[in-house]
């Protein structure tokens, strides 16, 4: 028998929405935890991307992550330079036909000088202007003065030392570079046997007769030079693991700048350690998440709107910051991570935005560990910012927030790296234009992202319901004009929940604007309704019980086929469904049970409302508010432990039918929402003086009074008290009476 029971209750959970719900949540977890692996995995854990020109100044240490072996440019290029430099310039040595040259070209100037010497007719000056005209000589005044001045002895022996000496010299190699060593060795070579006259003039006309006899030849010199090159093999780099690349302030060599592409080129390894040192991270970082997230907000693990919103969200999150959480000295600083808490904030709690905060700051120093800087500044701007906008109900909050991230970013900047004698002018100009640039991202994501998801996952926001709650709004003025009476019960029972929400903790301004809303359908038929009848007659007479069941019931069905219509927000439509649960319209079932005839059996599901229950605790309050709003006000207690007795009896009802027990209210919730309802309607409805006659005033102009107590000023029927509808599920109470009114 326990096995049958066993298996039954494994049956039913199978089946349950709240498996499918686990599932589901399961799924979603599943796909944030593969994605967080697969970009961690994908890419180096943290990231290397630090782009440099050579001689800028590095912002932060970067290290080898990883050993790392690539072929270097620069280094390839230095030793093909140096191989090609080893290649001697090359010359073309025409030593013979250049030295008979100058030989040939040497005696015919001697001849001429020979000749000049012999004329004696004519005078010093005359012969000294001839010689200096003569260009393959090349002489000065003082060495064609001194030729004039040998005897012909002497000038025989400087003619004979001449060629010999020019030819021994010309056939050496000589340079255009190398020609004055040449010149240099001629006083050497001339014979000891001239006197000093003769050997000066010898070895000057020696010296002017040298000329280059080897020739650079730039086109076999430029063709051995890259065979040179091109025998040099490609030059490799090695990085060891942790090997530092570069170290924050210094200048970029370009071997640094080098190694710092191969590293933003570099991807981690599909290897089995690379996805297990990252899943392992990934695994313990979601469960702190999870158990934080628990502790500071529990229903979110069962609303899997909320879930979808913040996977979706996250993702989005966790891609930009792969993009942008690189070693850069901009890129990370310009990562909107402010905005992303605003969105959580806005769309979740405040405490569950700064624990993704925090979260999230982990991961980002996971990402790059070299850049703490980085994280305090993202950490602090989006923890301000998530304090600013708060609810966010207002747009300009937005704006501010902006504003403050911006100015943030500049705090911390200032606190870490002033007085900023690291960095250049240009560098802190663009790190200048980051921050402001994070402040306005911050801002602008913000506000696009509010609307677009908020619309996208149908999740009211404070900005929504506060345009909802206008007045103005074409549902609201429907019920001000068509049904006044429930117009008035809709403010009464809002002003009630909001004062019970805000104690507890709950939405006060979603309950506030839901309760403006969850009687909407009773403008369809508002006569039906007791609070909008001013004759006192009764439509109820003239119905069978299943038929008046069936229209006070109807109003739920109509209120979410006018909340369709006018599209209010899926949150609001809950309002209008579960403000009644499931509960039973008892007065008319017991009516249509003692008028049937033969013992017919009346079906209680007919005069049901269609439910579903309450499942969040501003729902269960409006309806808490609204069966003890109606009570009061039909009932009307003479006295506070009238109010008190009748407050907890109407609550712990509801209790005990199980009407609350997925709204996830607890015992001190309930404690606390019947002292702020004995507070509140002891204030709305307190027993009024009853001022005595005066004399003055004549019998015949005093108004009717009719007897205080439910009913009064109305037509007594036989269905004397149906205004109250759908107060309770049980039989009145002998302190209670029963009223029709008292089911809806």
């Amino acid at each position: 028998m326990d096995i049958q029971r066993f298996w039954g209750a494994v049956r039913r959970t199978l089946r349950s929405d709240r498996l499918h719900q686990w599932i589901l949540s399961l799924l979603m977890l599943a796909s944030l935890a593969i994605t967080m692996v697969a970009l961690l995995a994908w890419q180096l854990p943290y990231g290397s991307r630090l782009l440099l020109q050579p001689g800028e100044i590095a912002p932060f240490t970067v290290v080898a992550p990883q050993p790392i072996t690539f072929e270097s440019e620069v280094l390839t290029e230095r030793a093909r330079e140096r191989a090609a430099q080893q290649v001697p310039d090359q010359y073309d040595f025409e030593e013979a036909s250049i030295r008979r040259q100058r030989i040939e070209a040497a005696r015919q100037a001697l001849a001429q000088a020979t000749a000049i010497r012999r004329q004696e007719e004519k005078t010093l000056a005359q012969k000294t202007n001839e010689l200096l005209a003569i260009e393959e000589l090349g002489l000065d005044a003082e060495t064609a003065v001194q030729i004039l001045s040998l005897s012909d002895e002497q000038w025989a022996q400087v003619e004979h030392e001449v060629i010999a000496v020019l030819d021994r010299v010309m056939r050496l190699e000589i340079r255009e570079s190398t020609i004055n060593q040449a010149r240099n060795s001629v006083p050497a070579l001339v014979s000891r046997s001239l006197d000093e006259d003769a050997s000066d003039v010898a070895i000057q006309l020696v010296k002017n007769l040298i000329r280059p006899n080897s020739f650079y030849n730039a086109e076999r010199t430029a063709a051995l030079r890259a065979e040179a090159r091109a025998g040099v093999p490609p030059q490799t780099i090695t990085l060891v693991r942790g090997e530092t690349v570069i170290r924050s302030g210094d200048r970029a060599t370009p071997e640094q700048v080098e190694k710092l592409a191969a590293l933003s080129k570099l991807q981690s390894e599909w290897d089995f350690w690379t996805v297990t040192r990252n899943a392992v991270f990934v695994l313990l970082w979601l469960t702190v998440t999870l158990s934080a997230l628990a502790k500071v907000r529990r229903p979110l693990l069962q609303n899997l709107r909320e879930q979808a919103l913040l996977l979706v969200i996250t993702v989005i999150w966790l891609l930009a910051a792969k993009a942008m959480i690189v070693n850069h000295p901009l890129l990370p600083f310009i990562y909107p991570l402010a905005a992303y808490a605003i969105l959580v904030s806005v769309f979740c709690k405040m405490r569950v935005a700064q624990v993704l905060i925090t979260m999230f700051a982990l991961l980002l120093l996971y990402m790059l560990p070299t850049n703490a800087t980085m994280v305090i500044y993202q950490t602090t701007g989006a923890m301000l910012a998530v304090l600013l906008v708060g609810r966010a109900e207002r747009l300009n909050s937005f704006i501010w927030a902006g504003v403050v991230v911006g100015l943030s970013n500049l705090a911390v900047l200032i606190a870490i790296s002033a007085p900023f004698s690291t960095y250049s002018s240009t560098m802190l100009v663009e790190l200048l234009l980051a921050t402001v640039v994070n402040g306005a991202l911050t801002a602008a994501i913000a506000l696009i992202g509010y609307f677009v998801l908020g619309n996208l996952f149908d999740i009211v926001t404070p900005l929504q319901l506060n345009e909802l709650s206008r007045p103005t709004h074409p549902l609201l003025r429907q019920v001000l004009l068509k049904a006044s009476g429930t117009y008035h019960h809709t403010i009464l029972v809002s002003n009630l929940a909001e004062r019970a929400a805000a104690a507890i903790g709950a939405d006060a301004l979603l309950v506030r604007v839901g309760a403006y809303y969850h009687d909407i359908g009773k403008t369809v038929r508002p006569y039906f309704f007791a609070e909008n009848i001013m004759d006192g007659s009764s439509p109820h007479d003239k119905l069978d019980p299943l038929t008046s069941a069936q229209i006070i019931i109807s109003h739920v069905k109509d209120g979410v086929d006018l909340a369709q219509k006018y599209k209010l927000p899926e949150r609001i439509q809950d309002f209008i469904r579960e403000h009644h649960g499931r509960s039973l319209v008892k007065y008319f079932y017991l009516m249509a049970q003692q008028q049937s005839q033969d013992g017919a059996t009346v079906n209680e599901e007919d005069f049901r409302y269609p439910g579903p229950n309450p499942r969040s605790r501003e729902t269960a309050i409006v309806m808490l508010a609204d069966t003890c709003e109606a009570a009061v006000r039909a009932m009307r207690p003479s006295s506070r432990e009238e109010l008190e007795l009748l407050v907890n009896r109407l609550i712990d009802e509801r209790v005990a039918s199980g009407e609350l027990n997925d709204s996830d209210l607890t015992f001190r919730d309930l404690q606390t929402i019947k002292e702020v309802f004995l507070q509140v309607l002891q204030g709305v409805h307190h027993p009024r003086i009853k001022y005595p006659e005066s004399a003055s005033v004549q019998p015949q102009e005093q108004p009717a009074r009719a007897p205080e107590g439910n009913g009064a000023g109305r037509k007594t029927t036989q269905r004397a008290g149906w205004e109250v509808e759908g107060l309770e599920e049980r039989a009145p109470s002998s302190d209670v009476q029963r009223t029709p009114a008292m089911e809806g």
